[in-house]
Formats: C-alpha cells, sequence, structure tokens
C-alpha cells in the first residue's frame, strides 16, 4: 500500500503563536483544529485515491440480466477488471424505467465503489417523464465516461407504397391521422423518436405502444403499424430478409452495416439525429482523481479489439470521451429531450 508522508504541522503552530491580530487565544484553538482536520481530511482523499480501487467494484445496472445494457455491463466489466486489478459485480435491480438500480447509486458512497451503467432512459428519459424518480439526474451523479451510442432505423412495412422519407412524409400528410407507428412503449426512445418526426413536420400520425422492443418490431412486419424507429440490431435482419424496408438511419452518419441507407440528414431533414447512448456514472461527490483513473480505465476497455469487434455486432459506435465531455453531452441530450417531452405531453402510464 502506498504510505502517505503526513505534513509536520509545526509551522502552523509557530505562525498561530506569533499572531498579534488581537484574536484571542479562546477563538485561536478552535481556529487551529480546523485547520489541522481540514488538512488532515485532504491527506486521507488524496491517499485514498491513489490507492483505488482496493476491493471490488459493485456496477449496478436498472435493467433485468441478459438485456443489451446487462450484456454492456459483462462485456466492460471484464476488461475493468484486468485493467483496474479489482473484480467488478455486476448487480441488476431491474424496475421502473431503471430508476431503481439509479436511485441505489445516487444514495450511495462516493468512493468510487458502486457505479451506474446508465442510459438515456435512467440519465435523461425517465427523470422527464416519471413523477417520483427520487434522485437528481444532474446533481446526483458525477459523470465518468460514454460507452456507446445507438442509432435507430427507420422501417416500414414493405407493402407500404413507399421507398424514402420523403415519400413517407408526402403519404403521411395525404391521409392525416390514417397512418400510425408502433414504440417499445411509453417514453422509450423509438416512441420519442416517433414524436420528434411528428414535431419537426407536422404531421397527424397515430403513436401505438407495444410491451417491448420484440411485440413493436413484429407489429410493423405484420402491418398491424406502418412504421417505427428501431433498433439496428433487432431490425437489420428483417431488412436483410426483406420483411421491412430501412429507409433512413437517426445517426449523424452512414452505417458500416447498411452503407445505401441514408441518414435522415440525407433525406432531407435537417437536423434529425438521435442516438441511445449508454455511459458510467458514479454518485455526486466521488473524487477527481477517482473519476479520471475509472475514466482512463473505461476509455483503455473500449480501445480493446474484443470489445470493438463485439460492440459493432451490437451495433453500438463506441464513444471515447474525457468525464467532461460526457457531463455536456447528458446536458445537450436532456436539453433536446425535454422539449420533445414537454411538446407532446408525454407521461409515464
Amino acid at each position: 500500500m502506498t504510505q502517505f508522508a503526513w505534513p509536520s504541522f509545526e509551522p502552523a503552530l509557530m505562525h498561530f503563536a506569533r499572531m498579534k491580530s488581537g484574536v484571542t487565544a479562546v477563538l485561536a484553538k478552535p481556529t487551529l483544529l480546523c485547520a489541522i482536520v481540514a488538512i488532515a481530511c485532504a491527506a486521507g482523499g488524496i491517499a485514498s485515491s491513489q490507492t483505488f480501487p482496493n476491493r471490488p467494484i459493485r456496477l449496478v445496472v436498472g435493467f433485468a440480466p441478459a438485456g443489451p445494457a446487462d450484456v454492456m455491463a459483462r462485456l466492460i466489466g471484464q476488461h475493468l477488471t484486468s485493467i483496474l486489478g479489482q473484480g467488478i459485480v455486476i448487480d441488476n435491480r431491474p424496475g421502473a424505467g431503471g430508476t431503481i438500480g439509479a436511485r441505489a447509486v445516487a444514495e450511495s458512497d462516493p468512493d468510487g465503489y458502486t457505479l451506474l451503467l446508465g442510459n438515456t432512459s435512467t440519465l435523461v428519459i425517465s427523470p422527464l417523464i416519471y413523477k417520483n424518480v427520487n434522485y437528481d439526474p444532474v446533481k446526483g451523479f458525477a459523470p465518468i465516461a460514454a460507452l456507446g451510442t445507438t442509432s435507430n432505423l427507420l422501417i416500414v412495412n414493405p407493402a407500404l407504397p413507399v421507398k424514402s422519407v420523403q415519400e413517407l412524409i408526402a403519404l403521411a400528410r395525404a391521409h392525416p391521422g390514417k397512418l400510425n407507428y408502433a414504440s417499445a412503449g411509453i417514453g422509450t426512445p423509438p416512441h420519442l423518436i416517433g414524436e420528434m418526426f411528428k414535431q419537426r413536420l407536422n404531421l397527424d400520425v397515430v403513436h401505438v405502444p407495444y410491451k417491448g422492443g420484440g411485440p413493436s418490431v413484429a407489429a410493423t412486419v405484420a402491418g398491424e403499424t406502418q412504421f417505427s424507429f428501431e433498433n439496428p440490431a433487432s431490425s437489420l435482419p428483417l431488412v436483410e430478409a426483406g420483411r421491412v424496408r430501412a429507409l433512413a438511419s437517426t445517426s449523424d452518419r452512414r452505417s458500416s452495416q447498411m452503407p445505401d441507407v441514408p441518414t435522415m440528414i440525407e433525406a432531407g431533414i435537417a437536423d434529425f439525429t438521435s442516438v441511445s447512448f449508454t455511459g458510467v456514472v458514479a454518485p455526486a461527490g466521488t473524487p477527481g482523481a477517482i473519476v479520471d483513473r475509472l475514466n482512463a480505465a473505461i476509455n483503455a476497455s473500449l480501445q480493446s479489439p474484443e470489445i470493438a469487434g463485439t460492440l459493432v455486432k451490437l451495433g453500438v459506435d463506441a464513444k471515447i470521451s474525457s468525464p467532461q465531455e460526457f457531463a455536456a453531452f447528458l446536458g445537450a441530450e436532456r436539453d433536446k429531450w425535454a422539449a420533445v417531452i414537454k411538446a407532446a405531453g408525454v407521461r409515464a402510464e
């Protein structure tokens, strides 16, 4: 263990003994004691940062095992274990859109040993649509690092007579209130992307929420709904099989897996981008040195060939970021979706 050289307090004692400012001894003694305590606390913080981590780290996931968030947590956890020299324990706490796990982390000690695998739901959307999440997504956490982002595909049932985004827009305008789109549920990214699509283009289309991404995609395949904004991991195989047609991606650039599919911007809708993100945060108040240590370890993990290759298969774009860059990204995402949610009047059921 690294030994910390405690500073000598003798110079401070000599200084206070020589004070001739008229401060009485009764006041000087408590003042000196406070100074000594402050120095000792700072020294202890430095020492703990230098030895971090010296025991296993708990990574809380607010979703069930085997889901996308859990897969990401275990993938990153394995590499962090080898880099940090301590085990990463995955703690699944599903429920309420991920807010149960997020609250548990926000209320934990800010020592770096309890972290949250946060995402668009837990750190942005859920606090905006649920009445009582019992944590502040801004003041409750210290951003550490982004892990990756996933765009969505605008897909349509192949029987729909459209082959481009502009043709879909024209059809919707010609038949107001007749087209509908599926989502994985109220407040999910596919729902809010659809709302943003409606708002930007002033369209009258109907939202049909389903219980999960699987039923949502199946509804578009079966023709129950005409279109939806889906995760590439679930929709790309259907596109390749001809069971749905992909019109555009919500990313800011074309995917290497779908080079022939334009972005929404290329399809003629200015500034229309949307990504779902995953990242790691700690409780607010976690020492900066520990945040930086974790950030460096996460970024190193993301650059490993094994993780990079796996993320591509999952349809995830790895994102290298500093804590400050991740914090700025979170702020921009909250501002964007808060405006969409307010305009649509979205509230969780």
